[in-house]
């Protein structure tokens, strides 16, 4: 099976007649925890014969319950479409969150999404989660709902790393820490940033080091400012390169850019859309004194950026960024 991405709730037909087992969240990271649930709604539909079902939110809910403390994201709405086939081979349901929706009751939610549409025999989710206007759904009220709409509910525990639950906010306060190697072990894949490459200063390619400017969802939460070894796709190939996240002090603009500069690599990628996964943390964002000064220090990252690359293998088994953390 194949993963089908349906934006909507009346673009959704009923696949089958044996129904679904489905699961309901934001997934913000696909982190080890989200995957232990959509491991188990597969393991699920195949044994019961019944269709594997994901639904999940865009814009995140915070965005429109409470836009002043929205969290940034660790995966945008594209990176899910991205990254969700790697973990989860079934139907992805993509729900806009609007007025409408947030003013549902659990109630609601279940027989207009699950019970009419999905055609929801088992649901899975998480022990912390809860639907609904004001998110009066928690699991003791779903398993009501459950036992009145004829499906079964199933609870799965959070996953533990050093003695507390994985979560996506725990991931969150990790990397605006600084703290960049945790956060994608509690990942457990590589963090990717994906845009399009846009035309930028072009001060890299004067300086020998031309660079991929790459335009982000400006609600993706970053990794700490300054260069890492990283890897990127484009078009389908992997490239090795290093990357810098942080503000150009010789540019007027004050925002924060994202570049990478691709190794054995001359293609122009202008208007392409690309993927780059910061690997190693190398050196923090500095201000210099010359642009001949940036030269000789970038001369120096891309050095330790190769010994990075040879030290690791990081050119065998892309697999990796699937499965597990070799960032250390």
């Amino acid at each position: 099976m194949n993963t089908e991405f349906i934006r909507g709730l009346n673009n959704y037909t009923t696949s089958g007649t044996g129904g679904a087992v489905a699961t309901i969240g934001t997934f913000d990271g696909i982190h080890i925890g989200h995957r232990a649930i959509l491991e188990q709604v597969q393991q699920e539909a195949k044994k019961n014969s019944l269709t594997p079902v994901l639904i999940t939110f865009h814009p995140h809910p915070s965005i429109v319950l409470n836009p002043q403390k929205a969290p940034l994201l660790l995966t945008t709405i594209e990176e899910k479409e991205q990254f969700i086939p790697d973990y989860f081979r079934g139907r992805v349901l993509i729900l806009t969150f609007d007025e409408h929706l947030r003013n549902l009751t659990p109630e609601e939610f279940i027989k207009t999404v699950l019970v009419d549409k999905v055609k929801v025999k088992k649901l899975i989710v998480g022990s912390g989660h809860a639907l609904g206007k004001n998110r009066s759904g928690d699991t003791q009220e779903l398993e009501r709902l459950g036992k009145k709409y004829g499906f079964e509910l199933v609870v799965v525990g959070p996953v533990m790393q050093d003695g507390q639950p994985v979560s996506s906010s725990r991931i969150r306060q990790a990397m605006t820490e600084g703290n960049f190697d945790e956060a994608v072990e509690l990942l457990g894949h590589h963090y990717a940033i994906f845009g399009t490459v846009m035309r930028g200063m072009s001060l890299g390619k004067k300086l020998g080091f031309p660079t991929a400017n790459v335009n982000y969802n400006k609600q993706k939460l970053l990794p700490p400012d300054g260069v890492y070894a990283c890897w990127t796709k484009v078009d389908g190939e992997d490239l090795d390169g290093m990357m810098f996240i942080g503000r150009n002090y010789f540019s007027t603009d004050t925002g924060k850019s994202v570049e990478a500069n691709l190794f054995d690599f001359d293609k122009v990628v202008y208007d392409r859309d690309i993927l780059v996964y910061p690997t190693h943390f190398v050196r923090e964002n500095r201000k210099f004194q010359s642009t001949d000064e940036l030269k000789i220090q970038m001369k120096k990252d891309k050095e330790l950026v190769l010994n990075i690359i040879a030290k690791e293998n990081v050119n065998v088994g892309r697999q990796r960024a699937k499965s597990s953390n070799y960032c250390r």
